[in-house]
């Protein structure tokens, strides 16, 4: 575990703040990269989804996939608890008997893996996810090895959880941007009814949600179709707008 080795490592994980952040590509690198960085055999990802499922997201081996797979389908072992509980997890000859995990400990030693570090993905008190770290050796990791790869955990999270947030922010933007062009129309869709029902800008607009609402059509649809001519301004007279006056 250099120094060179690992200041590349978060040099790399800091890339999540990128414009093109892909989750799925980073995921994939943050697996591999934990097996160069701490010198294990095998490194996995599990990430809650929108309904706080636990789903294999990367793995750096199709070893480590498959027993994630297994405790995922099982929901029982070191990785599903360690995300339940928020607190690291090791499965090694040294921390005793796999009383608990029975089925999983045959399916990781099967695979090859003679111990299993699960470190919560976390940030405060929100929990996304978990590291998950596979040794064939069965004694534990290192305390300064599980530190490092606990600080790899954190600075994955952060990233992912600030991708969130700017993905979230974009939604909002794109929703007022949205906003702003339907009221562009809609003003000027009620400027060329006004215009040509000779009536005042109030009824314009009523005479656009009437219309909108007898015909099942958004606002902005029926506002567009005034501009371009695909709704004859006569039907809106005769959807309830009234006529000059006399």
């Amino acid at each position: 575990m250099s120094a060179e080795n690992l200041a590349e490592t978060f040099v790399e994980l800091a890339d999540t703040l990128a414009a093109d952040f892909d989750p799925a590509e980073f995921m994939h690198r943050l697996s591999h990269r934990c097996v160069t960085a701490l010198g294990v055999d095998a490194a996995g990802i599990l990430l809650a989804d929108h309904d706080g499922e636990l789903q294999v997201v990367g793995a750096s081996s199709d070893r480590a996939r498959l027993v994630e797979l297994f405790e995922l389908q099982h929901r029982r072992g070191p990785c599903v608890e360690c995300y339940l509980t928020s607190a690291p997890v090791t499965l090694a000859s040294s921390t005793g008997p796999p009383h608990r995990w029975r089925e999983f400990s045959a399916v990781a030693k099967e695979a090859g893996f003679g111990a299993v570090h699960a470190l919560p993905m976390r940030l405060r008190d929100q929990t996304v996810g978990a590291l998950n770290l596979f040794t064939v050796d069965e004694a534990a990791l290192a305390e300064p090895t599980l530190r490092v790869a606990q600080a790899m955990a954190d600075v994955a999270t952060i990233g992912l959880l600030q991708a969130r947030v700017i993905s979230h922010r974009e939604l909002l933007a794109g929703q007022l941007q949205n906003a702003l062009q339907s009221r562009v129309l809609i003003e000027q869709a009620k400027g060329v009814l006004a215009e040509r029902l000779q009536i005042d800008m109030d009824r314009a607009f009523d005479a656009l949600r009437r219309y909108s609402r007898d015909n099942n059509l958004r606002l902005r649809e029926v506002a567009d179709g005034v501009i371009t001519g695909v709704i004859d301004v006569a039907a809106l007279r005769t959807a309830g707008a009234p006529g000059p006056p006399a």
